[in-house]
């Protein structure tokens, strides 16, 4: 991808509406200092005390981060905090984001805010080494009640924005924001806008989405092939082309080191390697800033092959940025690109630079 059309595509960005529905959570990191360790006189354990405490938001609320990174116009999330300390640090977190609207937001004493607690070792001159997480989760159902009401934030958010973006984050079914009742509707608003960019991801089932975009690591790709070996990239870009067809939606296959797969319902499939490494790598919010990406990239008009590698560059980024769940803005992709920016063409190729133009148009 050449820089002119990155910055072309990264200069519609604040004419952006995107809305994040899914599990917000607080990633909170309990920075322990190692020298300042004591024995506890009552029990005779270790005492690790912690010297520093930050928050931000995690789950969806990093898709979320890194749209605001990336400077979207307007951010518009779509999910629920407890009342309680963990959901007055959340939306304090959410609130910081330039752009953010909390508007459709709710806050509920039906939930405990989902919480990530990550204690941290922070040694001076060392990479911080993250210990055993403490979690605080939702193990009953949704009610029914906070369900209707967020399926009405859904439906109101839609009539306003260019792209959607869905998050699945909870591991025990009906627990969090994505229920089924909430695809159903996800569902019917696709059905309604067949030219709205929905992009969902899910770890648990992502084949329960329909009339969506599907974005999938190369694991999950596999549970819905009925393989239990991990697939080759050959077998990845047929598979993803197939799923592409039958979904008549897109879809997005990260690959870790062999990088991105994506795929239209036309035919088209790309590949885009993975980056060379600069170092040492955190994985962490790595596929959550390709979401953003993506999303981003395509409601701007940026054609598929543009959309994976401005996504590719930006997973680089972060998967740099050590001992938290890191963001890439457009400064940072660019230089990233720059690199292997390909030249620019006196001439670009009339039909997919035609394409987008024309998406850019619509979607914009």
């Amino acid at each position: 991808m050449n820089l002119d059309r990155f910055r072309a595509v990264t200069a519609r960005y604040p004419k952006l509406n995107v809305a994040v529905v899914g599990d917000f959570c607080l990633d909170r990191y309990l920075e322990i200092d190692p020298a300042r360790q004591e024995i506890s006189i009552e029990t005779g354990l270790t005492v690790h005390n912690v010297v520093r405490v930050r928050g931000q938001p995690g789950g969806a609320g990093t898709i979320l981060n890194n749209l605001v990174a990336l400077g979207i116009g307007n951010v518009y999330p779509i999910g629920f905090a407890g009342e309680d300390g963990e959901g007055f640090e959340l939306r304090r977190a959410l609130e910081q984001g330039r752009g953010v609207h909390l508007s459709h937001f709710l806050s509920t004493d039906q939930r405990r805010t989902f919480t990530y607690c990550k204690p941290l070792l922070v040694t001076p001159h060392k990479h911080p080494v993250e210990l055993n997480r403490l979690d605080l989760k939702n193990w009953t159902t949704t009610p029914g009640t906070l369900e209707a009401l967020l399926i009405d934030q859904l439906l109101s958010v839609a009539k306003m924005v260019h792209a959607i973006v869905v998050l699945d984050q909870v591991t025990v079914p009906g627990t969090g924001v994505v229920t089924e009742k909430m695809i159903e509707a996800i569902k019917q608003v696709g059905e309604m806008n067949p030219s709205l960019l929905i992009l969902a991801d899910s770890r648990r089932d992502p084949s329960r989405f329909r009339n969506v975009s599907l974005k999938m690591n190369s694991a999950e790709l596999a549970s819905s092939m009925a393989t239990k070996h991990e697939p080759d990239l050959p077998q990845i870009k047929e598979a993803a082309a197939a799923l592409a067809r039958e979904r008549e939606r897109q879809v997005f296959v990260t690959c870790a080191e062999r990088g991105i797969v994506g795929a239209r319902p036309d035919g088209e499939v790309e590949h885009i390697p993975a980056l060379p490494l600069r170092g040492e790598i955190d994985i962490v919010g790595a596929g959550d800033a390709v979401t953003a990406n993506l999303a981003g990239a395509l409601t701007a008009g940026a054609s598929l092959r543009e959309a994976l590698s401005i996504a590719n560059a930006a997973a680089s980024v972060v998967i740099h940025k050590l001992g938290t769940t890191g963001t890439a803005n457009v400064v940072e992709i660019e230089g990233v690109l720059a690199p292997v920016a390909a030249p620019m063409r006196t001439e670009p190729h009339a039909k997919g630079a035609k394409a987008a133009k024309e998406r850019g148009k619509r979607q914009v």
